[in-house]
């Protein structure tokens, strides 16, 4: 019997399996995914940056600094409009909102004319202010030409910066009907001509007599032409210290018409030269009424065998 039972007893077989690779489905994927749209969203932010204006940025940074306040005022880079609302404009029934600059007309920024000219005009009193105190430290630094101070007069008028050189009755600057530059005349004149040479006004020189009538003008040549000739005998003396020949504007002889003395027509202050520094304004009427060239009337030679008809300024007359 127990050997019955040992042929009846059944045969288990266990088999050992090997471990495999667990499934995990579709789950890697979704990250990848994830992280190719990240990417995507990556480099187009950093092509958005690289392509945005300056003031686009200050824009988008100022809209996350104080969101409200662009919202409600608009600025530079906010939607390139005075909104935030991209596509929207100012509000949501405008179709353009996000433009470029040239897509919308521009407005002209006008320029204040008259500041400008305001500004012009204080620059150009500062620098004939300047120039004033230059030809007077050119006078205190030499001892010859400080000995001529009383004779000069300084002083700023409405065509710009006047000096006057007046006659004294110890030391005239020409001899009685003459044109002919006294040396120490001379000197004064090109130390002025030296300094003038440093600024860019146009220049006027006018020539005076006194109320003296002229000896011999019953033959034509009188103070007019003797005034005309002392101008122009300056001029040359001006243009020999240095000043350019094209700055001279105007040379004229005004004779006894615009004395200094008024009241003293005969006194030898009368007798004098005057030069002009032009401000702009005085030069714009000038030239608006200068004559034609062929209209110039011309210049007698001055006694004494100066060459004035040779100069190439125009000589006017002024009736006084």
């Amino acid at each position: 019997m127990a050997g019955d039972s040992k042929k009846l007893q059944p045969i288990i077989i266990k088999r050992v399996k090997k471990g495999g690779h667990v499934k995990h489905g579709g789950a890697w994927k979704i990250a990848y995914a994830d992280f190719v749209t990240a990417m995507m969203a990556f480099f187009l932010l950093m092509w958005l940056l690289g392509s945005t204006t300056e003031g686009d940025k200050k824009g988008i940074a100022d809209f996350f600094n104080a969101p409200l306040k662009v919202s409600l005022m608009g600025g530079s880079g906010s939607g390139d409009s005075s909104s935030v609302v991209r596509g929207g404009g100012t509000d949501l029934s405008r179709s353009n909102g996000q433009v470029r600059d040239g897509d919308i007309p521009v407005k002209k920024k006008l320029l204040n004319m008259k500041s400008l000219e305001a500004e012009h005009k204080r620059a150009e009193i500062a620098r004939l202010e300047d120039l004033k105190k230059k030809v007077e430290d050119v006078l205190e630094a030499s001892p010859k030409l400080a000995a001529m101070k009383s004779q000069i007069r300084l002083d700023m008028t409405r065509d710009g910066l006047r000096i006057q050189i007046v006659d004294e009755q110890a030391r005239p600057m020409f001899d009685s009907g003459s044109a002919i530059v006294k040396p120490y005349m001379r000197e004064l004149l090109r130390e002025i001509g030296h300094v003038l040479s440093d600024v860019p006004n146009r220049i006027t020189l006018e020539g005076h007599t006194d109320a003296q009538p002229f000896v011999g003008g019953d033959r034509g040549y009188g103070n007019w032409e003797l005034s005309s000739d002392r101008a122009n005998a300056s001029r040359r003396e001006l243009v020999s210290g240095g000043l350019p020949e094209d700055r001279m504007l105007i040379v004229q002889g005004l004779a006894s018409s615009n004395l200094f003395v008024p009241a003293e027509p005969q006194s030898p202050m009368n007798r004098r030269i005057s030069i002009i520094v032009m401000n702009q304004d005085a030069e714009d009427r000038l030239l608006k009424i200068a004559p034609e060239p062929q209209e110039a009337e011309a210049v007698a030679p001055p006694i004494g065998g100066g060459d004035a008809a040779s100069a190439p300024a125009v000589t006017a007359k002024r009736p006084g």
